[in-house]
């Protein structure tokens, strides 16, 4: 468990009667006072977006004017006004703002289309020498970590982009049901030839013992159908052949072939259409009608089990699961993709006026010290130190008052580096009698994906793909709808649209639409920048580091 899931948490196990204890910190104490915040000089005025999410009570006032806004002037190196960004389609509201030439000093944002077609119409500052000239905090982090130069440099050579790096961890998973499984006499499948298999029997052979056939094995909606497709290595539609990067072709056809034949013969819900956001899927296997279920998950304790895997057992007596490895393909075995080990967030505006007062700001909310507020809050208000590791004291008043206020005032905040014993959830959880069940779990959940003798389904995190220009970026963008609404036809039409058409069809769709152009460009971004990107490799090479660094910290509670 992380700090940036600490608000569920809190909730969640406040609602079961016990007291959480957060995830710790190796931070000192005395957050409360924000130490730093005296300057020689007069503080210099700048602007910084704040993601809105719509979450902040009337009474603790609004995301841009509230305790934590103004701590942070109080405390900081700056005079800082905060410019709402709505976390719903930012990107609209960004590009207003940019193109009306009232940007935010200091922007923020998760989505790198977004910032690499700002970064493209030099909207962004390099910050390579405002970095080594003005910062301290930041500065060390680069040093530390290569990756986050490597990830925030542009083809010019130059640093552009603020990032940080995060705890890395699966973010999918598939869940199946072993009481099915046993009652059914079957094992937990290991290729997609014996996964047909055990959504065949889920389906037909009445695994809930009601006498109806009233289950389906998988649902082809939202998460579930992303990790059916990552076990054909088929979300990403380019692969390295030959060491050049390639448009593939021959992943999608296979997986649409699977996926065709488990809608004919009826082993899937067929209205899956509808079912956008896989809500239903996911209703369906917390109330006993579906044996296999693909999830995206932000923790896999307070999300994956306290939101999915207890509401089944409460709901099916009897009910048990497991985390199950992807099956292998014909492509190979994969583990899921991993949650992004570098994340890039923030950019300086190149018509900021005071830059080297943003990279104050940046230091600033790095300070150990200031993260620790903003994590916890202010002790003896809203946390207590036990054993170490601060602890919530109320948290309905902490989510309230810290976390709802100041989530987005962390995006740069380090967890991958930061993480130790009391984020652990044995410790974490200290105060709840299922604190080893939770900590099971996230065990099991570690082991079963973070295998590095399997592949990585897709050539590195969708957030370090680069992107085109504009205007391929359209064409890509609008070709890909366009293939994709071909696969769906093909999968949901029976024996009137076989998937050899649709593969032609959608080749030919491709090509019409300019794809060409987007596989040339793919191309020599590859043979060209490929040393300079964040790809599976580097990838792998964090998530193996951190966890050697997590066995140890177990290993040495124990």
């Amino acid at each position: 468990m992380t700090k940036q899931r600490l608000v569920t948490g809190v909730l969640l196990f406040t609602m079961t009667g016990g007291a959480l204890l957060a995830g710790c910190s190796s931070k000192s104490d005395g957050a409360q006072s924000g130490t730093s915040g005296s300057n020689a000089e007069p503080k210099k005025d700048i602007s910084v977006s704040i993601y809105d999410r719509g979450n902040v009570s009337p009474d603790e006032g609004t995301i841009e004017n509230n305790r934590w806004t103004k701590w942070m002037n109080e405390n900081g190196p700056a005079n800082v006004k905060y410019v709402a960004i709505p976390r719903a389609k930012p990107e609209e509201k960004i590009n207003v703002l940019y193109a009306s030439g009232s940007a935010p000093d200091l922007l923020f944002e998760y989505s790198p289309k977004t910032k690499d077609t700002l970064q493209q119409q030099k909207q962004f500052m390099p910050i390579d020498e405002l970095i080594d000239k003005y910062s301290t905090e930041y500065k060390k982090v680069l040093q530390d970590n290569p990756a986050l130069k490597k990830a925030g440099s542009k083809s010019d050579g130059k640093l552009y982009y603020f990032g940080k790096i995060n705890w890395v961890e699966p973010n999918r998973g598939l869940l199946i049901r072993t009481d099915w499984l046993k009652k059914l006499g079957l094992s937990v499948p290991q290729t997609t030839d014996e996964l047909y298999n055990v959504l065949k029997a889920f389906a037909e052979q009445d695994p809930d013992g009601n006498g109806k056939k009233d289950t389906y094995g998988i649902s082809l909606s939202s998460n579930s159908n992303f990790s059916l497709k990552q076990m054909f290595g088929a979300t990403s539609k380019w692969v390295v052949k030959n060491n050049e990067l390639a448009l593939d072709w021959d992943r999608q056809k296979e997986y649409y072939t699977f996926a065709k034949r488990l809608y004919d013969e009826g082993l899937i819900d067929k209205d899956f259409t509808t079912d956008t956001n896989g809500a239903k899927a996911k209703q369906d296997f917390i109330t006993g009608k579906v044996g296999i279920y693909g999830f995206l998950t932000s923790d896999v304790v307070t999300d994956t089990l306290m939101g999915t895997i207890d509401p089944l057992k409460k709901n099916v007596s009897g009910a048990e699961v497991a985390f199950m490895p992807y099956p292998k393909s014909s492509f190979g075995a994969f583990v899921p993709t991993f949650k992004n080990p570098v994340q890039m967030v923030a950019a300086i505006s190149a018509t900021a006026k005071n830059p080297e007062a943003v990279v104050k700001y940046i230091d600033f909310s790095l300070k150990d010290t200031t993260t620790k507020a903003l994590d916890y809050g202010i002790e003896g208000t809203h946390y207590k130190m036990t054993d170490g590791c601060p602890e919530i004291m109320d948290a309905g008043k902490s989510k309230k008052q810290v976390a709802d206020l100041t989530l987005d005032m962390r995006m740069l905040e380090n967890i991958g580096i930061s993480y130790n014993k009391c984020d652990v959830p044995m410790v974490a959880f200290k105060s709840d009698p299922r604190k080893d069940e939770y900590q099971n779990t996230y065990d099991s959940f570690r082991s079963t994906y973070m295998t590095f003798d399997r592949g990585y389904p897709e050539l590195t995190h969708s957030e370090h793909m680069p992107t085109p220009p504009k205007d391929l970026n359209a064409v890509e963008t609008n070709a890909d709808k366009t293939v994709g609404d071909i696969w769906l036809k093909a999968t949901v039409s029976g024996s009137k649209y076989s998937i050899e058409q649709a593969m032609k069809d959608a080749q030919d769709a491709w090509s019409k639409a300019g794809g060409a152009q987007v596989e040339d460009w793919y191309k020599k971004w590859y043979e060209t920048d490929r040393s300079n990107s964040i790809l599976a490799d580097d990838i792998f090479d964090i998530a193996k580091k951190q966890n050697e660094q997590y066995k140890i910290i177990v290993q040495d509670m124990k």
